[in-house]
């Protein structure tokens, strides 16, 4: 009867150092993404003003689905706010896509509290659908000047990560389409 209790307290810290393993173990990410064009998308931003995926044809573009209740995403948009300024003149463009139900009556004042400074719209489930199902926020697609997705991140990503994907397109120039090939991807490679 003594040994009962120890059996079942060991037993039961090997299931759960086990189950505390596999469950902290990262899942392994693809060597790399498929890439693909970047779906259209038509939405409004807050002045009404129709912004079209296609319209920055000819730009890197880091396209952003965000929430106003989301706390990851409110770590990087401060790092949008920094790259739409410092590289905007190099044919860089950031472009918030807002998931929230509620709309313009929430994201109209998180864009002015937080002063960001690049395009914002209210997303649909039909752009989420078109982008594969945003399932996780904040998610974010790097395209480049000749609209492909270079690169995907779910989840918040290092301000390096987006840094160094954003200056490898910028510097691309986007002059064929072989040099896809040769870009390593950005965000879901092996850690």
């Amino acid at each position: 009867m003594g040994t009962a209790p120890a059996f079942w307290r060991i037993w039961l810290s090997a299931a759960l150092a086990g189950w505390f393993l596999c469950a902290c173990k990262p899942a392994p990410r693809p060597a790399a993404m498929e890439r693909k064009p970047a779906p259209p998308f038509t939405l409004r931003d807050a002045r009404g003003q129709t912004v079209r995926l296609s319209d920055y044809r000819g730009k890197v573009v880091l396209l952003d689905f965000f929430a106003t209740w989301c706390g990851p995403c409110k770590i990087e948009i401060p790092w949008f706010i920094q790259f739409e300024r410092r590289y905007k003149d190099r044919g860089f463009s950031v472009i918030g896509v807002a998931m929230d139900d509620e709309g313009w009556d929430v994201v109209r004042p998180y864009v002015a509290a937080l002063r960001m400074n690049y395009r914002v719209v209210v997303g649909d489930d039909a752009t989420s659908r078109a982008f594969g199902g945003i399932d996780a926020l904040p998610t974010t697609f790097l395209i480049d000047r000749e609209g492909i997705i270079v690169d995907r991140h779910v989840g918040v990503a290092s301000r390096g990560d987006f840094e160094d994907g954003i200056e490898r397109l910028l510097e691309d120039g986007g002059a064929s389409g072989t040099r896809r090939a040769g870009i390593p991807p950005l965000f879901d490679r092996p850690k």
